[in-house]
């Protein structure tokens, strides 16, 4: 049913979408600027350097992640080993840990002073490097396989629905053609999960183009650190700008592919039915493989590194609690807070309108502010800073025209800032969710309403806010988790002397001391446990039904 909205609805909905989308429009305007003396010859020396290793760890990350995450996908789906019931959740616990505090952790334990290293020496009677040869943790190789570990649950995710989806009909016909069970996983199951894995692989590679702290930590030059070196380091905007669309151009490569395959995923799926699955019974070795694959890369990616913070907490306690972790907390508590609040509040505006007014063009305010999630956590950066650099300036020359004394950085050098890249990077989390609680609202109750005389507004808060609120809650949470975790975006745009606890954690493992902000790792390790629990739930009600 379409309604007539007020004018100030239809009006501040393509406002607020305009405002969020401003720092996609500022960072492309911007690249399309002449090229510095600075980008020129960055161009001419090192910046080669950063395009190919961002595509070695994009391409890395993929196929070491595809080795991890296939066959644990497939025995999940498949298969009935003892403990599968917590194994299928314990899998995807990894993405809570930041990269970054495993990144530390191994390199810990892997270097020369380490506790392998030390071991091997005693085992063997070397004394020093020059006796063996130890792969180098830091380094492009290193960084891949921190990064396949923590980012593999992506792909495990969408590989093992996409298997749990597949016909039986169509294994036992390629069985009777005379396949082996493994021709069968070869000519069968991994080509129709096909789609699904590559949609997995865009994301871990999205998700590695954008990761900063890793690469930072194991001196990796890639096109995340480039941005962030011409911005902190030589204040060049407009050579950030020009890197930081680059990126943006593969992640819309990523994205492209992402949804051909997701297309080619539909066609699959309506080929295929829904028979009762009948495991496959592992017994012998196989079963032991099965076993201790999974349960190595659930301890790898994250019962060892949990075991190693808590140690930490428990052996630096006198030092790690201070008065630092409760001030950065808060400071967390009250960004992450503030941007969670305005971006449900700007997710319920818009989905308001575009379900109130119900037409094509209504929907694209919503596509618009959902544009900011695909952006890496840096790139988003430099968009922002140059609309809000922009108004700081236009605000203090006109009161300076006015004989007035100029306020000084009011957008561009206070917290507000973060608010607005959180609000712009994480608002299409907000969007999905309230969208999705609005879709389960009945149109008759619209109507009803409006028969007893109920006008828009009032038609919200009395109806639609009580039936969604779980899915408003739900927005908050999540956006607020997001906004906790925030890195890239947080150590570009904060304040001056203004610390989160990510920016802290960073900071500490930067000078190879995690020791002493272990309590703050491990808050959150914990705060990622949250929508990870969530998704759990809601794919085990799935699976029920």
């Amino acid at each position: 049913m379409n309604h007539n909205l007020p004018f100030y609805w239809r009006a501040g909905s393509w406002l607020l979408a305009l405002l969020l989308f401003s720092p996609v429009i500022s960072l492309v305007v911007e690249a399309l600027a002449p090229a510095g003396e600075l980008f020129d010859h960055l161009w001419n020396t090192v910046l080669t350097t950063y395009i190919v290793n961002s595509v070695l760890l994009i391409l890395g990350v993929g196929v070491l992640g595809a080795i991890l995450a296939i066959p644990a996908a497939w025995v999940m789906a498949n298969t009935n080993i003892p403990g599968k019931s917590q194994l299928q959740w314990l899998l995807v616990l990894p993405l809570a840990m930041p990269s970054y505090v495993i990144a530390y952790i191994y390199t810990d334990l892997l270097e020369f002073a380490g506790p392998v290293q030390r071991l091997l020496r005693a085992l063997t009677g070397w004394e020093s490097a020059a006796d063996y040869s130890f792969p180098e943790v830091r380094s492009l190789g290193g960084a891949i396989i921190i990064l396949a570990l923590v980012l593999y649950p992506y792909l495990y995710l969408l590989t093992r629905t996409a298997f749990l989806e597949q016909s039986k009909s169509q294994m036992l016909a390629s069985r009777l053609l005379g396949c082996s069970q493994l021709e069968s996983f070869a000519r069968v199951t991994l080509p129709m999960a096909r789609p699904a894995i590559i949609t997995g692989l865009a994301l871990m590679g999205m998700e590695a183009l954008g990761d900063f702290a890793t690469v930072s930590y194991f001196s990796v030059p890639t096109l995340t650190t480039a941005v962030y070196d011409t911005w902190l380091g030589y204040g060049s905007l407009n050579a950030a700008a020009k890197i930081s669309a680059m990126m943006l151009l593969v992640v819309m490569l990523l994205i492209s592919g992402e949804k051909y395959s997701r297309r080619k995923q539909q066609l699959y799926q309506k080929n295929t039915g829904q028979e009762q699955r009948e495991l496959v019974e592992l017994s012998g070795w196989p079963k032991w493989l099965a076993l201790g694959w999974c349960w190595l890369l659930v301890t790898l990616g994250f019962l060892l590194p949990s075991l190693v913070l808590i140690d930490y907490i428990i052996t630096y306690f006198d030092t790690s609690w201070n008065t630092e972790l409760f001030e950065y907390g808060l400071n967390s508590l009250l960004v992450s807070g503030s941007a969670a609040a305005v971006a449900c509040f700007i997710a319920l505006f818009l989905g308001v309108y575009q379900r109130l007014k119900n037409s094509t063009f209504s929907k694209i305010p919503a596509r618009l502010v959902s544009t900011g999630y695909a952006m890496p956590g840096n790139v988003l950066a430099i968009g922002v800073l140059i609309p809000l650099t922009l108004s700081d300036h236009f605000i203090n020359e006109l009161l300076i025209s006015w004989n007035q004394a100029p306020v000084g950085l009011i957008f561009s050098g206070s917290v507000i800032t973060l608010v607005f890249a959180y609000v712009v990077r994480f608002s299409a989390v907000a969007v999905g969710s309230v969208e999705s609680s609005l879709g389960r609202v009945s149109p008759s109750l619209d109507m009803a309403s409006r028969t007893l005389g109920c006008n828009p507004q009032e038609m919200v808060r009395r109806i639609h806010i009580p039936l969604i609120r779980k899915g408003l809650l739900a927005g908050l949470l999540l956006v607020f988790i997001e906004s906790m975790k925030e890195l890239p975006a947080t150590l570009l745009l904060r304040p001056f002397n203004f610390e989160t606890l990510a920016t802290w954690v960073f900071q500490y493992v930067s000078d190879e001391q995690l020791e002493y902000a272990a309590p703050a790792a491990l808050v959150l390790v914990l705060v990622g446990l949250i929508p990870l629990i969530m998704l759990n739930r809601s794919l085990e009600r799935q699976e029920q039904k």
